[in-house]
């Protein structure tokens, strides 16, 4: 079997990546790269030079031929390879009539448990949109900001007082509204400084979220092991991190509870795999990053079925609309369930794309701006 063709679609904010045989099996994968899909989807074209002619099978030779052939690294370039790397799998599980995960070890469990996505710009929307997944059945949220999803035109002050008062108030609100059937998937951002960050988690302890995601810039990793040692709260982070070298510093500095991987920017299931390995070494959960696509969320499904470590996955479906993004672009998308979404026992990813949907669907990209103080200085949100 050979490789004969590796297409990209660009359509509405999702890159997919779709993989062509000589036997007719076509694998399909998507790139985590967000706001850079075009510079990703030429990455893609890069790697398929080398890629056309060769045995799809041979999926550990090729990941690390094209991570190693060149010289440097960086989102584009891995959103790329991930794409590529899920596409085999995809290929090789259709190949042998099972589940990637059959490949991998063969499953842990028969279902993942998810969290919902909540959003909003004011409180009352947040606390609204909490009602309503856990009305959906959701036994979890995330994504949830105690700062808000404010407009990045907005320029942004609040004294230090009034920011940790006001969002330690907000995370009292979502418990109170939610009650303690419902987890608590605090997610900051990226937002504070170290010092700031360990102010709040002291004060929103009392109200025991599930874990504190990205309270600071995860460039330093020493600086998200020192928030680690002065809080309680478990802290998530990882999903602005691109390979397994950087998930073993991030845990030999005891900086993370739960790890974070975008399946669709470590590099794949290929690499996935071995971030939850190094992860289950130090008794440290899994949470997959999926803000993205179906195929994403297949993937993730693939994945968490064949670890021993998965904690939850995060699932973009948005209680306001009832539906996750791209959910129509595939046949027989994902769909939860009293909080849990079935494992597929279709072969490969077990999702196709809707050729005719991605067709008709432009893509849209995102709008390249970010949120500034009110002194005109770049924030983080």
């Amino acid at each position: 079997m050979e490789i004969t063709e590796i297409e990209t679609l660009l359509a509405d904010k999702l890159l997919f990546v779709r993989v062509h045989t000589d036997e007719g099996i076509v694998g399909v994968g998507e790139s985590g790269t967000w706001a850079y899909l075009e510079t990703s989807a030429a990455a893609v074209e890069t790697f398929a030079e080398y890629l056309v002619g060769k045995d799809p099978r041979r999926i550990e030779h090729h990941w690390q031929y094209m991570y190693r052939r060149f010289h440097f690294r960086g989102a584009a370039l891995m959103g790329a390879l991930s794409a590529i790397d899920l596409a085999l799998w995809d290929i090789k599980g259709k190949y042998h009539g099972v589940p990637a995960y059959e490949l991998l070890g063969g499953s842990c469990r028969g279902k993942a448990r998810v969290y919902a996505t909540v959003k909003g710009d004011t409180t009352e929307k947040l606390l609204d949109r909490c009602t309503a997944a856990a009305d959906a059945g959701f036994t979890a949220v995330g994504h949830l900001s105690p700062f808000l999803d404010e407009s990045r035109d907005e320029p942004y002050f609040e004294s230090h007082v009034e920011m940790i008062r006001t969002a330690s108030d907000r995370v009292r609100q979502f418990r109170e509204t939610v009650g303690d059937d419902v987890d608590l998937c605090i997610e900051i951002h990226r937002r504070l400084d170290p010092h700031e960050a360990v102010t709040l988690a002291r004060e929103i302890e009392q109200y025991h979220p599930m874990f504190y995601e990205d309270p600071v810039r995860p460039d330093n990793i020493d600086a998200m092991a020192k928030v680690a040692r002065k809080t309680e709260l478990p802290i998530a982070t990882g999903e602005r991190l691109h390979t397994i070298h950087e998930f073993e510093m991030l845990l030999d500095r005891d900086a993370a509870d739960y790890v974070r991987p975008d399946i669709c920017m470590v590099g794949g299931l290929s690499q996935a795999k071995k971030i939850a390995g190094i992860a289950e070494a130090n008794y440290v959960g899994v949470v997959p990053h999926n803000p993205l696509g179906p195929i994403s969320t297949a993937a993730c499904l693939q994945l968490a079925a064949c670890i021993p470590n998965f904690a939850i996955q995060e699932f973009p479906y948005r209680p306001e609309r009832d539906a996750a993004p791209g959910e129509d672009l595939v046949v027989d998308p994902p769909t939860h369930r009293d909080g849990f979404i079935e494992i597929p026992d279709e072969p490969g990813l077990g999702v196709e794309l809707d050729i005719d949907e991605v067709a008709d669907r432009p893509f849209e990209g995102r709008e390249f701006k970010t949120r500034l103080h009110e002194d005109g200085s770049v924030i983080d949100q």
